[in-house]
C-alpha cells in the first residue's frame, strides 16, 4: 500500500520560510516522479513544483525563484523549500507521486502565511 506522509506545514509570517517534507513508502521511490500541489477552498489543486526521476524540476510561475523542490532517494523523501512566503501561498499542500502521471496522493499539510 502506497503511503505519502507530509510534514512541515504551519503558520508563518509573510517573508518567512518553511520546508515541507514528504516520506513515501510502498513504492519504488527512485522510479517515481514527485510533486507538490496546493489547494485552497473552492479551488482545484494546482501544481506548485515537480521533480522527475532524473532530477529535472518544474515550477508554477508563482513559485519560481522562491521555492525549491528536491528529492533524496536514499530517504524516500521529497522536499519543498519555500522562502519569501506570501499570504497567497496559503493552502493545503499535497505530495504526489507517479510513474505515468501522478497517481498517489498524501493527505496534505496546511500552510498559512499571515500578512
Amino acid at each position: 500500500q502506497v503511503q505519502l506522509v507530509e510534514s512541515g506545514g504551519g503558520l508563518v509570517q509573510a517573508g518567512g520560510s518553511l520546508r515541507l517534507s514528504c516520506v513515501a513508502s510502498g513504492l519504488t521511490f527512485n522510479v517515481n516522479a514527485m510533486g507538490w500541489y496546493r489547494q485552497t477552498p473552492g479551488n482545484e489543486r494546482e501544481l506548485v513544483a515537480r521533480i522527475t526521476v532524473g532530477g529535472t524540476t518544474d515550477y508554477a510561475d508563482s513559485a519560481k525563484g522562491r521555492f525549491t523542490i528536491s528529492r533524496d532517494n536514499t530517504k524516500n523523501t521529497v522536499y519543498l523549500q519555500m522562502t519569501s512566503l506570501k499570504p497567497e501561498d496559503t493552502g493545503v499542500y499535497y505530495c504526489t507521486a507517479g510513474t505515468w502521471g501522478f497517481r498517489h496522493w498524501g493527505q496534505g499539510t496546511q500552510v498559512t502565511v499571515s500578512s
